[in-house]
């Protein structure tokens, strides 16, 4: 048995290497909870690919799944149909308030007056990251900024801060992967608030999905300073391969992505791309955000030919 599910991994490995391998960052030994050998061949080749632990559980049980599915091992492709991955079919019941598949670009702004400024230079989807532990000063800029964005046409998430976009009636929230268990999600989608969770590989992107989110982000795709990630950066690769299974979900990619990035970033298929330094260093903003949305609407020309 050893040796041939030994043969399985590295066949898939062997294919999958240059479009989802990275370097080994979770030094823990694999843990094997099933005997199968289509489980446990890629369980093992996707540690060697470099996923987490937890990661490298759910494309072993989807490799098993499919197997189980079509009768037949196949290292050559890749997994990324939603039933191998124990996903619920859509539409759902109990979904948040849905928002366009395609968001376009996605500003992540300091305060209010960035969030006013990319609105009116015609960002079409804003994302308020407003910093304070004073209540009063976080209420203050989200009710600036949802008066800010008003008549303007764009989309306007809060981060983090919940209660405040309840009261103030902003189009939506989004939290971090820390922040969800604190947040009273019953309220947010009984006020017809869009909700946004982020994501750092396959479980998480599970666990998300469990929730019925208006919009799934994904990352970091590359290299970032603006805070610690919970995981390497997940590359161009790893993003076409999530953005294929969560096709039913609206998808924002983020985390370093620049100009020159942008192009694969957007051969991955997701709907959105996120952008926090790239406007609020520009010396020209409102010329970067056009430059940007015209390679987005280019992009999403070509995909639909």
């Amino acid at each position: 048995m050893s040796a041939s599910v030994d043969a399985m991994a590295q066949a898939i490995a062997l294919a999958h290497r240059a479009s989802v391998g990275l370097p080994i960052s979770d030094e823990s030994p694999a843990q094997y909870h099933h005997a199968e050998h289509a489980y446990r061949a890629a369980k093992q080749a996707a540690r060697a690919l470099g996923f987490i632990e937890a990661d490298a559980e759910c494309v072993a049980l989807a490799w098993r799944a499919r197997t189980e599915r079509t009768g037949e091992f196949d290292a050559g492709t890749w997994p990324d149909v939603t039933v191998d991955f124990g996903l619920a079919p859509h539409p759902r019941r109990d979904a948040f308030a849905p928002c366009p598949k395609s968001l376009g670009l996605y500003a992540v702004l300091p305060d209010a007056a960035w969030v006013g400024r990319m609105a009116q230079a015609g960002v079409p989807t804003v994302q308020l990251r407003f910093k304070s532990d004073d209540a009063a000063a976080v209420q203050r800029e989200v009710d600036i900024a949802v008066d800010a964005v008003r008549g303007t046409g764009a989309r306007l998430f809060i981060n983090d801060h919940w209660e405040a976009a309840i009261r103030a009636g902003a189009y939506g929230v989004h939290l971090g992967q820390e922040d969800i268990a604190a947040a009273d999600l019953s309220a947010i989608r009984s006020e017809g608030l869009r909700l946004g969770l982020s994501s750092h590989g396959y479980a998480e992107m599970l666990r998300v999905d469990r929730l019925n989110p208006s919009y799934i982000a994904m990352g970091a795709v590359y290299p970032t300073n603006l805070k610690v990630m919970p995981s390497v950066p997940q590359g161009p690769g790893r993003l076409a391969a999530y953005a294929r299974l969560m096709h039913n979900h609206a998808l924002v990619a983020i985390g370093g992505i620049d100009e020159a990035r942008l192009p694969e970033v957007l051969a991955s298929g997701v709907g959105s791309v996120a952008v926090v330094r790239a406007l609020v260093t520009a010396a020209q903003p409102e010329a970067v955000a056009a430059k940007w949305q015209a390679v987005i609407a280019a992009a999403a020309a070509a995909q639909a030919v």
